[in-house]
């Protein structure tokens, strides 16, 4: 029965950790008989604890600062590209406003390396491209922002500003409320007289203390966003223009003539040998087809043609404009 008393009253702290000391004790009273002791010292601990800000506006709370233009926290982040001859010396000074700045550098990429072959058949000075992260503080964010964009030929530029001031608050709230959970079960846990007590409510301890953890671990991502701002400074070098190309001479004479006509000839007669292959190809499954049912055909009539008998010969024509007897057989 103790070990459930003081659960419960674990529990009911848990629940009502920005409360006072006054409505602590209340909640113990409520607790069975059988567990004066824990009850006293759930009062104890609530009285001892540090007062922390309510989040649900229970009475004894203290309010939250007022949210003004001048207390906000901005998270400053922004991409700049730019285009520089040397890039090691850009990179180089970039480095140095960062550092001037009270900032550093986060992440650095370069791509390409000295000494490669150039398309020109020369060899490079220095890298192709570089990037650098740079974390600067928040207050000079904009002036550093400002003096990267002039060290070469701006492309691209985009920034972007998030107010995470309400998260900060209310982060700030959950963890002031959640310490004063943890102590009070510690406050709790050195009352306790049985084994099945201490049990319990270093369970209730752990579970806590995580979420604690937890909690602080988004206050200092937080933090850190709102104090250092982020700078993604992409850097291309340079590159000169190739010279234009010159225009090709136009060839004149008899024998350019007759090189033209023979082209634009063999040009004809590959069009039509190209055009009868196709047109071969399209016919030849037809042909194959058609081909020996054709040649079937025809090889049956012939034999047809052959079997036939041979008939007595025609009967001679009678002219009737002829005069009887001058026909072949008269003797006259």
């Amino acid at each position: 029965m103790l070990a459930a008393a003081v659960l419960a009253v674990a529990v009911l702290i848990g629940g009502c950790s920005a409360e006072s000391g006054g409505r602590s004790s209340a909640d113990s009273a409520k607790a069975p008989a059988q567990a004066p002791q824990a009850a006293d010292a759930a009062g104890k601990a609530a009285g001892a604890a540090p007062a922390a800000p309510a989040t649900g506006g229970a009475a004894g709370a203290e309010p939250a600062p007022a949210v003004t233009a001048d207390n906000r926290l901005i998270a400053y982040t922004a991409q700049l590209t730019l285009v520089a001859k040397d890039l090691d010396q850009t990179m180089a000074q970039a480095r140095g406003l960062a550092a001037g700045a009270g900032g550093y550098v986060g992440k650095e990429t370069v791509s390409g390396s000295a000494g490669s072959g150039a398309p020109g058949g020369e060899r490079d000075s220095g890298p192709l491209g570089g990037q650098l992260v740079l974390k600067v503080p928040s207050a000079s964010y904009q002036k550093t922002l400002d003096q990267l964009a002039a060290l070469g030929k701006v492309v691209s530029r985009n920034s972007q500003a998030d107010d995470l001031t309400q998260q900060v608050v209310d982060v700030a709230s959950r963890v002031q409320s959640q310490q004063a959970s943890v102590e009070r079960v510690r406050a709790l846990m050195a009352q306790a007289k049985s084994l099945a007590d201490v049990v319990s409510l270093e369970a209730e301890l752990s579970r806590r203390q995580a979420d604690l953890e937890s909690l602080q671990k988004q206050q200092t991502e937080l933090t850190a966003k709102t104090s250092l701002s982020t700078i993604t400074l992409e850097l291309r070098r340079e590159t000169a223009a190739p010279p234009p190309a010159e225009p090709a001479k136009k060839k004149d004479g008899l024998w350019a003539s007759v090189g033209s006509a023979l082209a634009g000839g063999w040009h004809v007669l590959s069009a039509i040998v190209k055009g009868l292959l196709i047109a071969l190809a399209a016919v030849a499954p037809f042909l194959l087809v058609l081909g020996p049912l054709g040649w079937l055909l025809w090889y049956a009539g012939r034999r047809r043609k052959a079997a036939r008998p041979a008939g007595a010969p025609p009967a001679p024509r009678h002219d009737p404009w002829s005069a009887p007897g001058d026909g072949p057989d008269d003797p006259h």
